[in-house]
């Protein structure tokens, strides 16, 4: 039996997603809000893990930057992302996570039971129509510590407050939006969060 963890903010969403898997596989699912999704990872211990790129709450689930404290999974699994291929920055920032399964949320359900099937067995899974994607993505230019200040501050942390969550000091976290704004190309850190948003990067 397989066991899967749905991470979604919406009840309804992740309600559907945990029926499609228990009527279409041995899957033994259990869904969770982002709230409690520790919780769940940690009792689960779930062989593959399902979360929703445009899902707000993502960020915790898909830092890069290994030392961040703020990721949900505890312990981790691997991860199978619902995309779509208007966010190619969130393609890549899942791909950079070490995501091994990519699904087309415009594809048929049929395809998340595969990809869950492979993610389980050890393989990867990736939509062709998303394989496009990842190659029209713009690189990332952010370092995975710069990626999570800038995160946090799209998230209307204040440097305080991302200081610490991140255990830096605050001229540190000032460092870092600095070069974030620096490597974006942007007048300001607002203009930093704009471009960052729009590339799909937090």
């Amino acid at each position: 039996m397989t066991k899967v963890l749905v991470l979604h903010n919406v009840s309804l969403v992740r309600s559907a997603l945990a029926a499609l898997l228990r009527s279409e596989g041995p899957f033994e699912v259990t869904s969770s809000g982002w709230r409690a999704a520790a919780r769940q990872s940690d009792s689960l211990r779930p062989d593959v893990t399902v979360i929703d790129l445009d899902c707000p709450g993502t960020t915790a689930v898909l830092s890069a930057d290994k030392r961040a404290d703020h990721q949900v999974l505890a312990p981790p699994s691997p991860v199978v992302v619902l995309a779509s291929t208007g966010a190619p920055g969130l393609l890549h920032r899942a791909f950079r996570a070490e995501a091994r399964g990519y699904v087309d949320k415009d594809g048929s359900p049929g395809r998340l039971v595969r990809a869950v099937r492979k993610v389980a067995a050890g393989e990867r899974f990736i939509d062709a129509s998303l394989a496009s994607a990842f190659m029209e993505a713009d690189p990332l230019p952010l370092s995975p510590r710069e990626l999570s200040v800038l995160t946090r501050a799209a998230e209307g942390d204040s440097i305080a407050e991302i200081a610490r969550t991140l255990h830096l000091a605050s001229g540190t976290v000032r460092n870092y939006m600095a070069a974030a704004t620096r490597k974006t190309g942007a007048r300001n850190l607002i203009d930093a969060i704009r471009i960052s948003r729009r590339a799909g990067w937090v």
